[in-house]
C-alpha cells in the first residue's frame, strides 16, 4: 500500500477489535470503546477508511472517509457505526445480527490522478471520480468482486457518483486511482 505503510497484524486485529466492539456497545447503550493512546500512536497519521459490512456474503453497509478527522482508531469505530445504522441502502442492523455480520476495514493509501482504463490496475488499484458537482468512490476490491476491467471499474466508477457512464472522459471530470490495505475477519462468528 502507498501513502500510510503497512499495518502490523496487531494493529489489524485491534481496528476489527474496534469496529465490532462499537457495534456491540452501541446495542449495550455504551458510548464506543478506545485503545489507550500509545496504541494509537502505531497508526500513523490519519488515512481515510472504509468500513463495509457483510452477511450471507452480501453486501450489509460500507461507509467511510477520504478526509478522516483524527486517528485511525477513531475513524474505524465511528464508520463501522455508520455503516451498520446509516448507510441508506439497508435498514439498521439489528444486535441479533451482529454474530453473524463479517466486518472489513479498508485503510486507503493517498489518491493519484489517473488519465484513463490504462492506469488502472484492476484488483490493486480503487478508483474516485468528481465532477459536475458529484462524487463516487469504488474500493479495489469491487472490481474483482464483479468481474470489471479496468474500462468497466471505470463506468461503474462514474455511475455511482451518479454521472453517465462514459463522463470520466469529460476534462472537467476529475479521475484518481487510490490503494488500500485490505482485511477482515470473516462471516459468522457464531458459535
Amino acid at each position: 500500500m502507498s501513502g500510510g505503510g503497512s499495518l502490523s497484524d496487531q494493529a489489524r486485529r485491534d481496528l476489527l477489535w474496534l469496529a465490532r466492539e462499537s457495534l456491540a456497545a452501541h446495542f449495550r447503550g455504551e458510548p464506543a470503546p478506545r485503545l489507550p493512546s500509545d496504541c494509537a500512536e502505531a497508526f500513523g497519521t490519519p488515512r481515510g477508511l472504509f468500513v463495509t459490512l457483510t452477511m450471507g456474503g452480501q453486501l450489509r453497509g460500507c461507509i467511510g472517509t477520504l478526509a478522516p478527522e483524527g486517528d485511525v482508531t477513531r475513524v474505524a469505530a465511528e464508520f463501522a457505526r455508520r455503516a451498520a445504522f446509516e448507510d441508506p441502502r439497508f435498514p439498521p442492523l439489528e444486535a441479533e445480527e451482529l454474530p453473524h455480520c463479517g466486518i472489513e476495514i479498508s485503510v486507503l493509501g493517498a489518491p493519484e490522478t489517473i488519465q484513463g482504463p490504462g492506469d488502472v490496475v484492476v484488483g490493486r488499484d480503487g478508483l474516485i471520480i468528481e465532477g459536475r458537482g458529484r462524487r463516487g468512490l469504488l474500493l479495489p476490491q469491487v472490481a474483482t468482486e464483479w468481474g470489471f476491467d479496468a474500462a468497466r471499474f471505470l463506468e461503474e466508477t462514474c455511475r455511482k457518483a451518479g454521472l453517465p457512464p462514459g463522463a470520466w472522459r469529460d476534462p472537467s471530470v476529475r479521475v484518481w486511482r487510490f490503494q488500500a490495505e485490505v482485511f477482515g475477519e470473516g462471516e459468522s462468528r457464531a458459535e
